[in-house]
């Protein structure tokens, strides 16, 4: 019998041949006939045999072939432990590197100043690719932002303002303002690589503006306007919702100068049993669940047919508001976004 190569053989098949290598020798084979039974080398069963007489059934047994994991890198466990920590918890402008984002060139410099190491840029992608650490398009956040008056917000004032809804029986709306532009265009499409699809929109600029507020429960209230906001304005659509709702209203808006104008200021306080307002912190859009209507209403209206005329605009804009509307469990799963799900 022609002998058999067992490098090609895999690792379960040639732990079953050593097994039957020592079944023969224990029933009296010689190595020689194992040999020929078998198809190996009467050498080879012999230091089977003796493997498995030094080292029992563990010694025959099939084991992972190539190096340990994680041999033969550049960075010990360690090393990458200290590396990962440094990215999750620190930015680069904090580590004093001329990066605004972790990206693998700033990585590279982060390991050469961390331990003389000169990694290849290759090296570092596979590095983080191995960690999990993948590609993403960073969310934007106001530099002017307070991380403590946002933690406060969230622990104290916003639970605060809620145990006062529940004793006065309030209904709490979150109000934000925003606008529409003819000339804008939403999302992207599919085209040929190499030739960029092309949208014709109005070269004349048509625009408004609206104002909207939404509950937790799904309602939705809105007023469109022209030109900028203003204190009358602001007014005009507070005096609506409080017309429109059935207890006293809860407005929380962002820290727009009219917002706090003395001449809200005056009409909030000749209305105050039925209408408060409340102030997001400053530079925080993301914890404000109204922001998420605005990019509901946006995707809806400038991804279609663009309007050619301000009329067209407003029409689009009209029915898309009151087919929110009509659907209050799609702006109740505005809430669940993680950012805003505190308000849910």
């Amino acid at each position: 019998m022609e002998n058999i190569d067992t490098r090609k053989l895999k690792p379960e098949v040639q732990a079953q041949l050593r097994k039957q290598v020592v079944r023969l020798r224990s029933s009296g084979k010689s190595y020689r006939e194992i040999g020929q039974i078998v198809g190996i080398h009467p050498t080879n069963a012999c230091k089977i045999f003796s493997a498995y007489k030094k080292g029992g059934p563990n010694a025959i047994a099939a084991k992972t072939r190539g190096r340990k994991h994680g041999s033969c890198r550049t960075l010990t466990p360690e090393q990458e432990k200290r590396l990962k920590k440094a990215i999750v918890d620190k930015t680069p402008d904090q580590l004093k590197f001329p990066f605004a984002l972790w990206t693998r060139r700033a990585v590279k410099e982060l390991i050469r100043q961390l331990f003389s190491i000169d990694m290849p840029i290759r090296t570092v992608g596979e590095y983080l690719s191995r960690w999990g650490f993948t590609p993403q398009k960073p969310l934007r956040r106001a530099y002017e932002q307070n991380p403590k008056v946002v933690q406060k917000w969230l622990d104290e004032q916003y639970p605060a303002i809620v145990e006062m809804a529940q004793k006065e029986q309030a209904e709490i709306n979150w109000g934000d303002e925003t606008g529409l532009c003819n000339s804008d265009q939403h999302g992207r499409c599919y085209a040929p690589k190499g030739k960029t699809p092309v949208i014709s929109l109005n070269a004349k600029r048509e625009s408004f503006s609206l104002i909207s507020a939404i509950t937790n429960q799904g309602k939705v209230r809105f007023m469109l306007y022209d030109k900028g906001m203003n204190a009358q304005i602001f007014i005009k659509f507070c005096g609506r919702l409080i017309k429109d709702a059935d207890k006293k209203v809860y407005l929380i808006v962002d820290n727009l100068r009219v917002h706090h104008s003395n001449i809200v200021k005056d009409w909030v306080e000749q209305h105050k049993d039925q209408i408060q307002l409340f102030f997001l912190p400053s530079y925080s859009p993301e914890l404000n669940p109204d922001e998420y209507l605005n990019c509901d209403l946006k995707a809806g209206v400038l991804s279609t047919a663009p309007a050619r005329s301000k009329s067209q605009l407003k029409c689009k804009a009209l029915s898309h508001l009151r087919m929110l509307q009509k659907r209050p469990k799609r702006v109740v799963k505005y809430f669940k976004h993680p950012k805003i799900a505190y308000a849910a």
